[in-house]
């Protein structure tokens, strides 16, 4: 996996009245589309993550989009979001947000044990929480800024390095 640049003739070579910005086009006239992407022996070009979300853990990527699109197949899941927190040992960890279907019941070694199959192992949430709503943008994507902030202590304050990777609490 790698972040996707692109340039020619129809691709911009900066933001109008953005200097901020400079950073996301390289000297030699690239544009850091921001998104994490792997090509198949196709030539295909897959977006796995925008590198904003992409959980850095130990030298390795983790892909947020894949975990939450994994998770979401649970039978007792309505809707999950997973974030990169700071980790004491890993750099980041991922964090499963986690709402249940009404009525539903799952606990957070079900959704680890869901994972497991497809991912692997450094790849499992360190942490399942599971929440009565996911904050939202006003477009209504993931609001992964505001959970980032709202779980932020989540393995530094709460838990020590040898905490099961399905340790949780429930907040709703």
């Amino acid at each position: 996996m790698g972040e996707l640049e692109v340039r020619g003739a129809w691709v911009s070579s900066a933001y109008y009245d953005a200097p901020e910005t400079a950073d996301r086009f390289t000297d030699d006239g690239w544009f850091r589309t921001g998104d994490i992407v792997s090509i198949d022996a196709n030539g295909y070009i897959i977006i796995r993550d925008r590198s904003k979300d992409v959980i850095k853990s130990g030298g390795e990527w983790i892909s947020s989009v894949a975990l939450e699109n994994m998770i979401m197949t649970h039978p007792a899941v309505l809707e999950a979001a997973v974030i990169g927190l700071r980790h004491p040992v890993w750099d980041e960890r991922p964090l499963a947000v986690v709402v249940r279907r009404p009525s539903a019941t799952c606990t957070a070694q079900d959704i680890v044990c869901h994972l497991e199959p497809h991912f692997p192992k450094y790849w499992m949430p360190s942490g399942v929480e599971f929440v009565d709503a996911i904050p939202r943008t006003s477009v209504g994507k993931f609001n992964k800024l505001t959970m980032r902030e709202q779980f932020r202590e989540y393995f530094t304050a709460e838990r020590s390095p040898a905490t099961p990777a399905f340790a949780t609490h429930a907040t709703s």
